[in-house]
Protein backbone atom coordinates (compact mmCIF):
# COMPACT_ATOMS: atom_id res chain seq x y z
CA UNK A 1 0.00 0.00 0.00
CA UNK A 2 1.04 3.60 -0.44
CA UNK A 3 -0.26 6.98 0.75
CA UNK A 4 -2.01 9.59 -1.35
CA UNK A 5 -2.61 13.28 -0.80
CA UNK A 6 -5.95 14.19 -2.37
CA UNK A 7 -7.05 17.78 -2.94
CA UNK A 8 -10.78 18.21 -3.49
CA UNK A 9 -13.58 20.75 -3.67
CA UNK A 10 -17.20 20.36 -2.64
CA UNK A 11 -20.50 22.18 -2.56
CA UNK A 12 -21.31 22.34 1.14
CA UNK A 13 -24.88 23.51 0.61
CA UNK A 14 -26.14 19.97 0.11
CA UNK A 15 -24.11 18.30 2.88
CA UNK A 16 -24.60 18.08 6.64
CA UNK A 17 -21.00 19.06 7.22
CA UNK A 18 -17.72 17.30 6.43
CA UNK A 19 -17.11 14.84 9.24
CA UNK A 20 -18.34 11.27 9.47
CA UNK A 21 -21.75 10.77 11.06
CA UNK A 22 -23.50 7.55 11.97
CA UNK A 23 -26.09 5.95 9.75
CA UNK A 24 -26.82 7.33 6.31
CA UNK A 25 -26.16 10.99 7.13
CA UNK A 26 -25.33 13.03 4.05
CA UNK A 27 -21.85 14.30 4.89
CA UNK A 28 -18.83 14.79 2.66
CA UNK A 29 -16.86 12.10 4.50
CA UNK A 30 -19.72 9.60 4.39
CA UNK A 31 -19.99 10.03 0.62
CA UNK A 32 -16.23 9.75 0.13
CA UNK A 33 -16.06 6.55 2.19
CA UNK A 34 -18.88 5.06 0.15
CA UNK A 35 -16.99 5.88 -3.07
CA UNK A 36 -13.64 4.61 -1.76
CA UNK A 37 -15.21 1.36 -0.55
CA UNK A 38 -16.73 0.76 -4.00
CA UNK A 39 -13.21 1.07 -5.43
CA UNK A 40 -11.69 -1.39 -2.96
CA UNK A 41 -10.13 1.31 -0.76
CA UNK A 42 -11.07 0.47 2.82
CA UNK A 43 -8.62 2.52 4.88
CA UNK A 44 -9.62 5.52 7.00
CA UNK A 45 -8.50 8.95 5.82
CA UNK A 46 -7.28 12.08 7.60
CA UNK A 47 -8.49 15.56 6.64
CA UNK A 48 -6.88 18.97 7.01
CA UNK A 49 -9.94 20.11 8.94
CA UNK A 50 -13.70 19.87 9.28
CA UNK A 51 -16.28 22.22 7.84
CA UNK A 52 -19.78 22.84 9.19
CA UNK A 53 -23.04 22.15 7.42
CA UNK A 54 -23.43 24.56 4.49
CA UNK A 55 -19.73 25.50 4.35
CA UNK A 56 -17.89 24.93 1.06
CA UNK A 57 -14.33 23.99 0.15
CA UNK A 58 -12.28 24.82 -2.91
CA UNK A 59 -9.10 23.01 -1.81
CA UNK A 60 -9.73 20.63 1.08
CA UNK A 61 -6.95 18.06 1.61
CA UNK A 62 -7.16 14.46 2.78
CA UNK A 63 -4.61 11.64 2.97
CA UNK A 64 -5.32 7.94 2.67
CA UNK A 65 -3.54 4.62 2.18
CA UNK A 66 -4.55 2.79 -1.00
CA UNK A 67 -3.80 -0.64 -2.52
CA UNK A 68 -0.89 -0.92 -4.97
CA UNK A 69 -3.23 -1.68 -7.88
CA UNK A 70 -4.29 1.99 -7.88
CA UNK A 71 -0.83 3.13 -8.99
CA UNK A 72 -2.42 4.81 -12.04
CA UNK A 73 -3.46 8.00 -10.29
CA UNK A 74 -5.16 9.58 -13.28
CA UNK A 75 -7.34 6.50 -13.62
CA UNK A 76 -8.18 6.62 -9.92
CA UNK A 77 -9.03 10.32 -10.13
CA UNK A 78 -11.32 9.63 -13.09
CA UNK A 79 -13.14 6.83 -11.26
CA UNK A 80 -13.64 8.85 -8.08
CA UNK A 81 -14.91 11.91 -9.96
CA UNK A 82 -17.31 9.80 -11.99
CA UNK A 83 -19.00 8.79 -8.73
CA UNK A 84 -18.50 12.07 -6.84
CA UNK A 85 -19.68 14.71 -9.28
CA UNK A 86 -21.46 17.12 -9.29
CA UNK A 87 -21.17 17.79 -5.54
CA UNK A 88 -17.56 16.72 -4.94
CA UNK A 89 -14.64 17.02 -7.35
CA UNK A 90 -11.11 15.67 -6.99
CA UNK A 91 -8.68 18.33 -8.21
CA UNK A 92 -5.43 16.46 -7.78
CA UNK A 93 -3.96 13.21 -6.43
CA UNK A 94 -0.31 12.73 -5.59
CA UNK A 95 1.84 10.15 -3.84
CA UNK A 96 3.33 11.29 -0.53
CA UNK A 97 5.50 9.81 2.18
CA UNK A 98 3.65 7.56 4.62
CA UNK A 99 4.47 10.02 7.39
CA UNK A 100 2.45 12.81 5.76
CA UNK A 101 -0.61 13.89 7.74
CA UNK A 102 -3.02 16.35 6.13
CA UNK A 103 -4.03 17.86 9.47
CA UNK A 104 -0.90 17.82 11.60
CA UNK A 105 1.46 18.87 8.80
CA UNK A 106 -0.65 21.87 7.77
CA UNK A 107 1.09 25.19 8.43
CA UNK A 108 -1.75 27.54 7.47
CA UNK A 109 -5.43 27.30 6.66
CA UNK A 110 -6.97 29.93 4.41
CA UNK A 111 -10.68 30.76 4.51
CA UNK A 112 -12.72 33.24 2.53
CA UNK A 113 -16.20 34.55 3.24
CA UNK A 114 -18.13 36.12 0.36
CA UNK A 115 -20.87 38.74 0.58
CA UNK A 116 -22.73 40.81 -1.99
CA UNK A 117 -24.73 44.02 -1.91
CA UNK A 118 -26.23 43.35 -5.34
CA UNK A 119 -29.86 42.38 -5.85
CA UNK A 120 -30.70 39.03 -4.28
CA UNK A 121 -30.07 36.16 -6.68
CA UNK A 122 -31.64 32.79 -5.93
CA UNK A 123 -28.96 31.07 -8.02
CA UNK A 124 -26.16 32.46 -5.84
CA UNK A 125 -27.88 32.49 -2.47
CA UNK A 126 -26.32 29.18 -1.37
CA UNK A 127 -22.83 30.47 -2.09
CA UNK A 128 -22.81 34.19 -1.23
CA UNK A 129 -24.41 36.09 1.65
CA UNK A 130 -26.56 38.97 0.41
CA UNK A 131 -26.52 42.10 2.58
CA UNK A 132 -28.23 45.45 2.04
CA UNK A 133 -25.14 47.60 2.48
CA UNK A 134 -21.54 47.51 3.64
CA UNK A 135 -19.22 50.14 5.08
CA UNK A 136 -15.88 49.17 3.54
CA UNK A 137 -13.76 51.49 5.63
CA UNK A 138 -15.25 50.39 8.96
CA UNK A 139 -14.63 46.72 8.14
CA UNK A 140 -11.14 47.30 6.73
CA UNK A 141 -10.19 49.10 9.92
CA UNK A 142 -11.80 46.65 12.35
CA UNK A 143 -10.64 43.43 10.69
CA UNK A 144 -7.01 44.38 11.34
CA UNK A 145 -7.65 43.90 15.07
CA UNK A 146 -7.85 40.14 14.53
CA UNK A 147 -4.27 39.90 13.25
CA UNK A 148 -1.74 38.37 15.61
CA UNK A 149 -2.00 35.90 18.45
CA UNK A 150 -5.14 36.17 20.61
CA UNK A 151 -7.22 34.18 23.05
CA UNK A 152 -10.35 33.55 20.99
CA UNK A 153 -12.38 32.01 23.83
CA UNK A 154 -15.15 34.55 23.22
CA UNK A 155 -15.10 33.90 19.47
CA UNK A 156 -16.01 30.25 19.42
CA UNK A 157 -19.05 28.06 19.57
CA UNK A 158 -19.40 25.86 22.67
CA UNK A 159 -18.41 22.23 22.45
CA UNK A 160 -15.34 20.25 21.54
CA UNK A 161 -12.35 19.21 23.65
CA UNK A 162 -9.94 22.03 22.83
CA UNK A 163 -7.53 22.81 25.66
CA UNK A 164 -6.17 26.12 24.35
CA UNK A 165 -8.14 28.98 22.83
CA UNK A 166 -5.07 30.84 21.55
CA UNK A 167 -4.76 31.07 17.78
CA UNK A 168 -2.53 33.18 15.57
CA UNK A 169 -4.04 34.93 12.55
CA UNK A 170 -1.38 35.84 9.99
CA UNK A 171 -3.63 37.70 7.60
CA UNK A 172 -7.07 39.33 8.01
CA UNK A 173 -8.25 41.39 5.05
CA UNK A 174 -11.43 42.73 3.47
CA UNK A 175 -11.56 43.69 -0.19
CA UNK A 176 -13.78 43.94 -3.26
CA UNK A 177 -13.37 41.37 -6.02
CA UNK A 178 -15.51 41.68 -9.15
CA UNK A 179 -19.06 42.07 -7.83
CA UNK A 180 -18.50 40.59 -4.36
CA UNK A 181 -16.73 41.51 -1.15
CA UNK A 182 -14.29 39.07 0.42
CA UNK A 183 -13.26 38.49 4.03
CA UNK A 184 -9.89 36.68 3.97
CA UNK A 185 -8.35 34.91 6.95
CA UNK A 186 -5.08 32.99 7.11
CA UNK A 187 -4.16 31.23 10.35
CA UNK A 188 -2.52 28.15 11.79
CA UNK A 189 -5.95 26.96 12.89
CA UNK A 190 -9.35 28.05 14.14
CA UNK A 191 -11.80 27.28 16.90
CA UNK A 192 -15.29 25.94 16.29
CA UNK A 193 -17.29 28.44 14.17
CA UNK A 194 -14.69 31.13 14.93
CA UNK A 195 -14.68 32.65 11.45
CA UNK A 196 -18.47 32.85 11.25
CA UNK A 197 -18.56 34.65 14.61
CA UNK A 198 -15.82 37.07 13.56
CA UNK A 199 -17.52 37.90 10.27
CA UNK A 200 -20.86 38.43 12.01
CA UNK A 201 -19.21 40.87 14.44
CA UNK A 202 -17.56 42.76 11.57
CA UNK A 203 -20.85 43.05 9.68
CA UNK A 204 -22.48 44.48 12.80
CA UNK A 205 -19.68 47.03 13.04
CA UNK A 206 -20.41 47.88 9.41
CA UNK A 207 -24.08 48.40 10.30
CA UNK A 208 -23.26 50.55 13.33
CA UNK A 209 -24.59 48.02 15.84
CA UNK A 210 -21.15 47.63 17.42
CA UNK A 211 -17.90 49.63 17.29
CA UNK A 212 -14.19 48.79 17.37
CA UNK A 213 -14.07 49.21 21.15
CA UNK A 214 -16.71 46.49 21.46
CA UNK A 215 -14.53 44.22 19.33
CA UNK A 216 -11.46 45.01 21.41
CA UNK A 217 -13.34 44.18 24.62
CA UNK A 218 -14.53 40.82 23.31
CA UNK A 219 -11.17 39.99 21.73
CA UNK A 220 -9.40 40.67 25.02
CA UNK A 221 -12.00 38.51 26.83
CA UNK A 222 -13.13 41.45 28.96
CA UNK A 223 -16.76 41.19 27.87
CA UNK A 224 -18.69 38.82 25.64
CA UNK A 225 -20.87 41.10 23.54
CA UNK A 226 -22.08 38.76 20.82
CA UNK A 227 -21.96 35.04 20.04
CA UNK A 228 -24.06 35.25 16.87
CA UNK A 229 -22.93 33.37 13.78
CA UNK A 230 -23.22 34.62 10.23
CA UNK A 231 -24.87 32.11 7.88
CA UNK A 232 -22.53 29.37 6.59
CA UNK A 233 -23.35 29.79 2.90
CA UNK A 234 -20.65 32.38 2.15
CA UNK A 235 -17.77 30.51 3.83
CA UNK A 236 -15.09 28.62 1.89
CA UNK A 237 -12.11 26.57 2.99
CA UNK A 238 -9.88 27.93 0.24
CA UNK A 239 -6.40 26.53 0.69
CA UNK A 240 -4.13 24.53 2.98
CA UNK A 241 -0.47 25.53 3.17
CA UNK A 242 2.13 22.83 3.92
Amino acid sequence: MFKLKITLSYDGSIFNGFQVQSGSANTVSNKLYKIFTSLGIKEKFNASGRTDSGVHATRQVIDIMVPLYWSDLEKLKKHINHKAKPDIYIKSIEKVDKSFHSRFDAKQRVYRYLISTKEFDVFRSRYILHVDRVDEQKIKSAIKLFKGSHNFEYFKKNGGNVTSFVREIYKAEFYAYDDVYVFLFEASGYLRSQIRMMVDFLLKISDGVYCEDDLKNQLSCKKKISSDLVLPNGLYLSRIVY
